[in-house]
């Protein structure tokens, strides 16, 4: 019996290790919401993906629609998200925690479906286009100033997103350790603990919730340049829970292990999809997914706190 030889050729090859750090890089940033609600302030935010698909529309509509520049639309893209996270909190931060989680995932279910069949604005299933033409002139200036050949056309985008990456993992690292962020890590602990020492605690999780969804719109923008279209398939729940599978693979509670919990999830999920197995299309779908879990559950058994993790940090608060 001839069994089909595993092809790992792929792996080896610079368009590879370029595509994986870019998305490594934008679900980094993503993470980066997530590990501040959940890792410091202790709220479960299901529904990052849904700022993530609010940043990215809202700026390729007033590019696309409302002919605005590349740079304003950021701005207020940004805004429109941090707008969202406020509708989504007021009414649902004063629920209990399980409640919460199901409120937020609602909410990305919502938007993904509105921009699904918003199609005179979102351009629906057949997504939008045209919104990426200042990137192209800023990625073409950058490859010529670093004399990169037509086939590295991702460099640029790789280099802004790392660096843009890297400064905002050190702006949230010292955002956390500022008297705001120890009163974060006091909610996590103990709410009322917090109420006893004349702090109000439903302010400091709507903050850092708004926090969060400027970070989704973030990665929002550059998901957008990296694909150079947007389509409603792009932002389903499953991927607000891969940002999961990232902090716990870096550790609840630490920026680095965001870094390295990206990086890692992000080889396991394209060497997966770019190896050429014996298999259908659907079925190394689901092996990504399995191996995925598997190293999930290892890490669990050996070492739970994640890889940058501290085992105080796994007790999260109510």
């Amino acid at each position: 019996m001839n069994v089909p030889a595993i092809s790992l050729g792929v792996l080896g090859g610079t368009e590879f290790w370029i595509g994986v750090g870019v998305i490594a890089a934008v679900y980094g940033i993503f993470t980066l919401g997530l590990q501040l609600n959940v890792g410091y302030t202790g709220i479960y935010n299901f529904g990052q993906v849904g700022f993530q698909a609010i940043g990215a529309y809202a700026m390729g509509i007033l590019v696309v629609k409302a002919h605005m520049s590349f740079w304003l639309a950021l701005v207020l893209a940004s805004l429109a998200a941090m707008a969202a996270a406020l509708l989504v909190g007021l009414p649902s931060l004063r629920l209990r925690a399980d409640y919460f989680a199901i409120a937020t995932i609602a909410f990305s279910e919502i938007v993904r479906y509105v921009a699904q069949n918003a199609r005179g604005l979102t351009g629906g299933n057949q997504g939008l286009l045209g919104f990426d033409q200042t990137w192209a002139n800023i990625s073409d200036d950058i490859s010529k100033a670093l004399g990169l050949s037509f086939d590295l056309f991702q460099v640029p985008l790789l280099i802004v997103s790392w660096v843009l990456f890297l400064i905002l993992t050190v702006l949230m690292r010292v955002l956390v350790r500022t008297p705001w962020g120890r009163v974060l890590r006091g909610i996590r602990e103990d709410e009322d603990a917090v109420r006893a020492l004349g702090k109000n605690p439903f302010p400091y999780k709507l903050q850092s919730l708004a926090i969060a969804s400027v970070l989704g719109a973030l990665s929002g923008y550059l998901l957008a340049l990296d694909l150079a279209f947007l389509n409603p398939s792009e932002f389903v729940s499953a991927f607000t829970f891969i940002g999961y599978a990232m902090l716990i693979l870096g550790g609840l509670a630490s920026f680095p292990g965001v870094i390295a919990g990206a990086i890692i999830m992000e080889f396991l999920l394209e060497a997966t999809r770019s190896v050429d197995l014996p298999l259908s299309g659907d079925k190394v779908a689901a092996l990504r997914f399995i191996i995925v879990g598997l190293a999930l559950i290892l890490l669990m058994a050996f070492r739970p706190q994640g890889m940058f993790g501290k085992r105080e940090e796994m007790v999260l608060g109510e």
